[in-house]
């Protein structure tokens, strides 16, 4: 088959010319040098976390905010392989692999004329002391706050300015390991504003924020 025959079935079905054929007069003291005919391929470039699940079977774990599922039962899925596991709020700690999460909780109504309790157990809290910011979402201005605790229904913070109840938000601050999975894991978290005081314990002019957490994201450092 012709050369030409070659270059027209190969360009015909991947669509990418192949490489031209480059010879160079062959003169006293010169090298001669031929460029064969070289298909060209794309190259593709997969993340390092990515790579060791696919080849090695191995994943480092960065979790989701624990989801509740429809039995009321919470669980975690890794954002890097998807894999889902058990999480118990009370002790803070991650339990058995799911294989099929259940579908998360919808708002059920009950018919019943009975007037339904509304005390519910306190959730825990995890008592933090570390740095946050904040602002409402897409705003361009970040505020500097101190987060208080974190628990299953989000984040208690303090901050310099207050924001309408229902807003939505970001913040950036180290998701601790026991949720994340991760040491030293800076978060970019979207949230819901969902109550707003003053903080009386503290002298300067500052607002008590507590958010719920909607999802957040990994900020790797190049």
């Amino acid at each position: 088959m012709r050369d030409g025959s070659v270059r027209a079935i190969w360009e015909s079905i991947s669509h990418q010319p192949l490489c031209p054929k480059v010879t160079y007069p062959e003169l006293p003291g010169r090298w001669k040098m031929e460029v064969s005919h070289t298909y060209r391929t794309p190259l593709v470039i997969m993340p390092q976390k990515l790579m060791d699940v696919l080849m090695l079977g191995r994943c480092s774990h960065e979790f989701s905010w624990p989801r509740r599922a429809a039995n009321g039962e919470y669980y975690q899925v890794c954002m890097v392989c998807a894999t889902a596991y058990h999480y118990d709020w009370k002790t803070m700690r991650r339990g058995s692999r799911v294989d099929e999460p259940m579908a998360e909780t919808a708002t059920v109504r009950r018919r019943s004329g009975r007037k339904q309790a509304t005390w519910v157990p306190r959730a825990r809290r995890l008592r933090l002391n570390i740095p946050v910011r904040y602002r409402g979402k897409n705003l361009s201005t970040w505020y500097e706050g101190m987060i208080q605790n974190i628990s299953q229904t989000g984040v208690l913070f303090h901050g310099p300015q207050d924001l309408p109840v229902d807003a939505l938000l970001e913040l950036i601050f180290e998701m601790p390991e026991l949720i994340s999975g991760q040491k030293n894991s800076n978060v970019l978290c979207q949230g819901r504003l969902i109550r707003v005081k003053d903080a009386a314990d503290n002298s300067e002019d500052s607002y008590a924020l507590a958010a719920a957490i909607l999802d957040y994201k990994f900020l790797h450092q190049d």
